[in-house]
């Protein structure tokens, strides 16, 4: 069975780890893919590398552009997040050095994904690959799967002080 990392957290850095993670796989050769709920934005830089690390490097999207209402998501969140999943099973299929479901928790905090759903996921992990589950408000029962969980405290952040989000580093 396959390595679980999950990063939690009301902290910067969840996605930003998993990321670097995927930077390391791919400079050793190994296939990358990453899975993003609730995402949609194709000004991102881990979205707009991907043609230069290609074929290594697969990620797909599954979110609007607009940020989502996490207390009322809309009647499409919640087919884009089963889409996810099921794109998720199916790359998992493949056997891919590196899975990573970008948000996972917090799309299954706020209801769009089924606990059940990723669970039955993480069943199935081949031996040769880990999968790595960055988000917020991570539930117990992933926290108690996964192999390795590191939990992202905000101590300071800029835009607490106005500071806008800054392309290259928070996008």
């Amino acid at each position: 069975m396959g390595f679980i990392h999950l990063y939690t957290g009301d902290g910067e850095g969840k996605s930003i780890t998993a990321f670097g993670l995927a930077l390391r796989a791919v400079g050793h050769g190994y296939r990358v893919v990453i899975v993003q709920f609730m995402k949609g934005r194709k000004d991102i830089g881990e979205y707009k590398v991907k043609d230069r690390l290609a074929p290594n490097y697969e990620i797909r999207q599954f979110g609007r552009r607009e940020f989502i209402d996490l207390k009322n998501p809309s009647p499409v969140d919640y087919i884009l997040a089963e889409r996810a999943v099921n794109f998720a099973r199916r790359a998992l299929s493949q056997k891919p050095r590196l899975l990573i479901l970008d948000e996972v928790n917090l799309a299954v905090s706020v209801g769009l994904v089924q606990l059940n759903d990723v669970l039955n996921l993480l069943n199935n992990i081949p031996e040769s690959t880990t999968v790595v589950l960055p988000g917020r408000n991570a539930p117990m029962e992933l926290i108690e799967r996964a192999d390795l969980v590191t939990e992202m405290r905000e101590i300071k952040h800029p835009w607490r002080m106005g500071v806008q989000a800054r392309r290259g580093i928070e996008y």
